[in-house]
C-alpha cells in the first residue's frame, strides 16, 4: 500500500472525525441554544437540521464527482476540509437557526466534495489488484466509521470543558485534513481524457448511469444502509430514554447507564472493525456478491440474537452470554457487506476510467438515501415497539436487500472487464 493511499485513508479518518465532532457538538449546542441567545429547538427542527446534512451530500455528490473527473481527484478532495472549516467557524459564532441550517448544508457539501474524489482516487490506485482493493475498501470503511465514532465521543468531553470554543478547535482539525491531502498525496491535478469536450457534463453523466449496471447495486446497498441507518439517533435514544411501561418486557428498552452503553459500543465496534478487516482480505478468493449475501445473513443472525437478548430479563446475566455471542457473530459477518459493496462499485468504475469520480460519487447517493430512509423507518418502528421495532425493521430491510442480489450476481463477472459500454 503506497504512501499516498495511506495518507488518503488517514485524511479520511481526520475528516470524518471532524464530521462526528461537529454532529456531537451541535447536539449539545442546539439543546442549550437559548443559553447562547437562540430560540428553543424542537425535535422537528433538530430532525430537519440533521436531514439537511445527508440531503446535501446526496444531491451534491454527483456534481462534485463530475468536477473531480474534470479537475482531478487530488484537487477536489482538498475542497471538503475547507468547506468544513468554514462551516464550524460560522457555527461557533452564531445562534441563528437559519445560519445554522446553512452550516449543515455547507458541512454536507464538505462530505460531498471529499468522498467521490477520495473514492475515485482509491479506485484508480487499486486497479488490477484485487487484494489491495479489498484491503483499501475495508480500511476506508474503517476510517469512516472509526472517525465519526471517535469524533462523536470526543464531543461529549470537549463541549463540557470548552463549550463553543470546541467548534474552533474542530476548524484546526479540518485544516489538518487539508494539509494531509495537499502535501501527503501524490497525484496529477489535471487528468487526461474527454473532460474538456463540450459534451462532457450532466448529459454524459446521465448516459453513464443509464448504460451501466450500477443500478443493480443500488437497491441492495440502499437497503443495507437503511438497515444500519435505523439505529442512527434512534438506537442510542431508545437505550437511554426513560423506560416505558408498555415495553417493560424489553431489557434494552430504556434506562441503560452511560457506562453500560460505552462498553457495549466499544465491544460492538471492536467486533465490527474486526469483521471489516477480515472480509476486506477475502476479495481475492470470494465474489463480492457472496460476501454481501453472507453479510445480509449475518444481519439476520444479529437480529435474532438481539431479540432473544432483549427478552432475557428473567435470566441470570451469565446465561445471556450465548445470545451476545450469537449477535456478535452476526455483526462480524454483517461488517463484510459494506466494503464488498464499495469494492463492487470500484469494479464497475473500471469500465469508465475517465469517469471514476462520477461513478464513485454514487456511494454518497446510496448512503444518503439509505440513512434518510432508515432514520424515518427507525423512528416509526421505535414508536411502535421500541427496540423490538428497530430489530424487526432491520430484518425487513435485510430481506429487501437480498432480493435484487440474484440479478446483480448474474452480471458481476462483467464489472471491471469493460463489459459496460462507456458513454460516448
Amino acid at each position: 500500500m503506497g504512501a499516498s493511499i495511506r495518507n488518503v485513508l488517514v485524511g479520511t479518518f481526520t475528516l470524518r472525525f471532524s464530521t462526528g465532532l461537529t454532529g456531537g457538538l451541535l447536539a449539545f449546542y442546539l439543546g442549550n441554544l437559548p443559553q447562547h441567545g437562540g430560540v428553543e429547538v424542537t425535535a422537528v427542527t433538530f430532525s430537519l437540521l440533521y436531514a439537511a446534512f445527508y440531503a446535501t451530500e446526496l444531491i451534491a455528490s454527483p456534481f462534485f464527482g463530475l468536477l473531480s473527473d474534470r479537475l482531478g481527484h487530488h484537487r477536489v478532495m482538498e475542497w471538503g476540509p475547507i468547506f468544513g472549516a468554514v462551516a464550524v467557524v460560522i457555527t461557533g459564532l452564531t445562534a441563528n437557526l437559519y445560519l445554522l441550517g446553512g452550516t449543515r448544508i455547507l458541512e454536507g457539501a464538505a462530505t460531498a466534495a471529499s468522498v467521490p474524489s477520495i473514492l475515485g482516487f482509491l479506485a484508480l490506485s487499486t486497479t488490477r489488484d484485487e487484494g489491495l482493493r479489498g484491503r483499501v475498501s475495508a480500511r476506508f470503511e474503517l476510517a469512516t466509521i472509526a472517525g465519526i465514532g471517535a469524533g462523536t465521543l470526543a464531543a461529549t468531553l470537549l463541549y463540557q470543558y470548552m463549550g463553543t470554543a470546541a467548534f474552533f478547535l474542530n476548524a484546526v482539525i479540518y485544516v489538518g485534513s487539508y494539509l494531509i491531502y495537499k502535501f501527503g498525496v501524490q497525484a496529477p491535478d489535471k487528468p487526461a481524457g474527454p473532460h474538456n469536450s463540450p459534451d462532457y457534463g450532466w448529459r454524459r453523466y446521465l448516459r453513464l448511469i443509464k448504460t451501466s449496471h450500477v443500478w443493480l447495486l443500488a437497491p441492495t446497498w440502499i437497503a443495507v444502509n437503511a438497515a444500519l441507518g435505523v439505529y442512527a439517533g434512534q438506537g442510542l435514544f431508545n437505550l437511554v430514554r426513560e423506560k416505558n411501561p408498555l415495553f417493560s418486557d424489553q431489557l434494552l428498552a430504556g434506562g441503560l447507564a452511560p457506562l453500560e452503553i460505552f462498553f457495549g459500543m466499544l465491544a460492538a465496534g471492536a467486533v465490527f472493525f474486526g469483521g471489516l478487516i477480515y472480509w476486506g482480505n477475502r476479495f481475492k478468493n470470494m465474489r463480492r456478491t457472496t460476501i454481501i449475501f453472507y453479510g445480509i445473513l449475518g444481519g439476520a443472525v444479529l437480529v435474532v440474537g438481539g431479540i432473544v437478548f432483549n427478552h432475557s430479563g428473567g435470566i441470570e446475566p451469565l446465561l445471556r452470554s450465548p445470545f451476545i455471542i450469537l449477535a456478535g457473530a452476526g455483526l462480524f459477518v454483517l461488517a463484510g457487506a459494506t466494503p464488498a459493496a464499495l469494492g463492487l462499485l470500484a469494479d464497475m468504475s473500471e469500465a469508465y476510467p475517465d469517469d471514476r469520480g462520477a461513478v464513485m460519487g454514487l456511494y454518497s447517493v446510496f448512503l444518503g438515501f439509505g440513512q434518510i430512509l432508515g432514520s424515518f423507518v427507525g423512528g416509526v418502528a421505535a414508536e411502535k415497539a421500541a427496540i423490538d421495532g428497530l430489530l424487526a425493521a432491520t430484518l425487513v430491510l435485510m430481506g429487501i436487500a437480498v432480493l435484487p442480489l440474484y440479478f446483480l450476481r448474474r452480471f458481476e463477472h462483467r464489472f471491471g472487464s469493460g463489459g459496460d459500454p462507456a458513454p460516448a
